[in-house]
Formats: C-alpha cells, sequence, structure tokens
C-alpha cells in the first residue's frame, strides 16, 4: 500500500515588473497527506462512533477494520483507523483491481491511483485500501450463515396453511415515511399494495425479485423455487414474509443492536401506513424469527 500521497500548493510569486528582469516561476509549496493505516489506542469513554468522529471517518469503516461486532471497546486496546472510508484489504493470489472492485462495490480507477497501483498492480499480499468500500454481508463481524429452508413439495397453487402459523400482522412501533412507489419497468405487482414496494425496494438495492410471484401469502414458495434462499432469519435487504389469507411483504431496513428489525412496506393497516403509503415499523427481536425471509 502506498505510504503517503502527496497534494501541491501552488503560491505565485511574481518578479518585479521591470521589463529588464526575468520574472521568477512559481513556487510550489509540497506538504505531505497520509494514506497510512495509523494506530490508536482505546481510552476510557471511547465507542465506535466516538472514535469514527475524531478521524472523521464512518463507524462502519471503524468496525470492519478491526473485526468488531459492536459498539463497545474495551480500553487500552489497539485499532487500526483507515484515513478514509473504505475496507482494509489484503491482495490474494489471482485478484484484479476489477474483482476487488466489483466485490467491495467501488471504484476500480480509484482503487488504483489512491493506493498507487498504475505501475506495478497488485501482488499477493499486498495491504490496500478499497476507497467507498462496502464490506459484502457474509464477511462482516458477527455474520451468522443463515439456517438452510426447504420449501414444501407441491404443485399448482399455493394454499394459504403454506406459511399458516407465522402471524396476521408483523407487530411493533410504526410511522410515515413517503407516499407511492416507482413502479419500476418488469413490476406486475398490483398499485398501491405491499408486493408492488417490496418488488421496487430490491430493484434500489440490486437485488431483484420475480414479478410474478402472486399474492405476498405464496412468495416464499415460488422465491425458493427460483433458487433464493429462504429461512427464518432477518437479514438487512431480506424480503420479510407473513402469511393469512393474502399475506403481507415487508423489506428489512436494519438489524439494531438489541435484534430488534427496522423494516419497511406499503399498505399495511397501521398508524402512517395505508394503500400506496410507504411506513416503517421496529420489529421486536422477540418475534422476529416467528416471520420468513427472502435473501
Amino acid at each position: 500500500m502506498a505510504e503517503r500521497a502527496v497534494s501541491t500548493k501552488v503560491e505565485a510569486a511574481y518578479a518585479s515588473t521591470d521589463s529588464s528582469s526575468v520574472a521568477k516561476p512559481a513556487i510550489v509549496a509540497v506538504t505531505s497527506v497520509s494514506r497510512d493505516v495509523t494506530k490508536y489506542t482505546v481510552a476510557e469513554g471511547d465507542t465506535v462512533d466516538s472514535v469514527a468522529t475524531k478521524f472523521k471517518i464512518s463507524a462502519d469503516t471503524v468496525k470492519w477494520a478491526n473485526n468488531l461486532k459492536d459498539n463497545t471497546l474495551a480500553v487500552g486496546s489497539e485499532l487500526d483507523i483507515l484515513p478514509r472510508d473504505g475496507v482494509l484489504y489484503t491482495v490474494k493470489d489471482g485478484d484484479t483491481v476489477e474483482k476487488i472492485a466489483d466485490k467491495y462495490k467501488a471504484d476500480a480507477s480509484l482503487i488504483t491511483t489512491y493506493n498507487d497501483l498504475e505501475l506495478n498492480g497488485v501482488t499477493a499480499g499486498l495491504r490496500l485500501i478499497v476507497p467507498n468500500g462496502v464490506l459484502p454481508e457474509n464477511e462482516r463481524p458477527g455474520y451468522v450463515a443463515p439456517r438452510s429452508y426447504t420449501a414444501p413439495t407441491t404443485s399448482g397453487s399455493v394454499s394459504g396453511s403454506y406459511v399458516s402459523g407465522y402471524g396476521a400482522g408483523f407487530g411493533g412501533r410504526t410511522w410515515h415515511i413517503k407516499t407511492g412507489t416507482p413502479m419500476y419497468a418488469g413490476n406486475k405487482y398490483a398499485f398501491g399494495n405491499c408486493t408492488a414496494y417490496a418488488f421496487d425496494r430490491r430493484a434500489e438495492m440490486g437485488r431483484p425479485v420475480g414479478g410474478m410471484w402472486g399474492n405476498a401469502a405464496t412468495w416464499a414458495f415460488f422465491a425458493s423455487r427460483a433458487g433464493y434462499k429462504v429461512n427464518n432469519v432477518p437479514a438487512v435487504g431480506a424480503v420479510m414474509q407473513n402469511g393469512g389469507g393474502y399475506g403481507h411483504v415487508a423489506i428489512v431496513e436494519r438489524i439494531l443492536p438489541n435484534g430488534d428489525v427496522e423494516i419497511s412496506e406499503m399498505n399495511a393497516s397501521v398508524a402512517g401506513g395505508g394503500f400506496n403509503q410507504v411506513s416503517g415499523r421496529i420489529v421486536s427481536a422477540a418475534i422476529a424469527g416467528q416471520y420468513v425471509y427472502i435473501h
């Protein structure tokens, strides 16, 4: 990894206006901006958020670089501090800048210039900073692989009993987010309903779902048949589904530190919700595992 980046500041210095003299060249003052990964010793009262604020980087950047599962820090422990938001990565055999960029949703040209790779490229063992990189969910500290789920063997239409036992509603505190959803291309679900919103929200997340999965109650079945992982483990970006009648679907937006699940949904019969209304909700960790999740 390049140890230092050089930035320049040009200060113009001009000679006398006397035509007989030669004008002095501009003076270039060179200052050094560190690209080093620095060390920080945790002090009393420090949290991930306070350290992130201190160094002007995101809390996720601090967590990912130091394999931290939560916001607590041990006094006296040493942290790796990146000079900017992103991911600290050690190059492996077979890696290319393009592969690294694709894996961490980053810009390949920025990785190259930030780490001075124009001449030599990447070699195994080299430590890089991936600017603005996003750590994949399965590499994040504390990640637990979802339990496998097998859909029932059936054919034709799916009965409401497929998701029986998952409750008629998600429960929890709710609030209004916005009115309407874009109805992106391929969205064949009923306007103003939960399925139409879930289709659009997943498209926005880069994780599209099928456009012909029927009512919400049948989504898990058709998702499993299409090769999607379906289980009872909530995860950010997953479709949350319950049954009963037509069923209901929502999108998992966040998993809170206490395990509660924050979702967004449309056409929910709750405060802040309703037809063509997008609302938010906090689902208690105690009941979140009762529902089905399409990943």
